[in-house]
């Protein structure tokens, strides 16, 4: 994968869903299924550097594997954790909670083998 890439689509992703929340669902959600919304977006961003650091670091050959199992990670994440709750506040579908910590566990690991890889 060519992290830096998939994190710069991540980040132009968590833009434009951040404006679309503004902007379009202000109106139509809750106050607390926006926030939960806006909690997705912010996660998503966060991560999308992070594969932008991973691929940065990729690419000068920092970590080797582990570098690359981080960005995969993160990747996994952002699908999991965002995804399952700008679904759970789009559908109103509570089940998709369920997916979210999933997705919490696909950060946490990353981070953990980006810390790994760096050491």
């Amino acid at each position: 994968m060519n992290a830096l890439a998939v994190g710069a689509v991540c980040g132009f992703l968590a833009v434009a869903l951040g404006a679309f929340g503004a902007h379009a669902l202000k109106s139509r959600l809750s106050s607390d299924r926006l926030e939960v919304y806006e909690t997705g977006v912010t996660y998503q961003m966060y991560h999308a550097l992070a594969l932008v650091g991973t691929g940065i670091l990729a690419h000068l050959g920092v970590g080797g594997t582990l570098i690359s199992v981080a960005a995969w990670l993160f990747l996994a994440g952002i699908i999991l954790f965002s995804g399952s709750l700008y679904v759970l506040c789009l559908s109103g579908k509570r089940a998709f909670g369920a997916i979210t910590p999933l997705g919490g566990l696909c950060f946490l690991a990353g981070w953990a083998l980006l810390l790994a890889g760096a050491v």
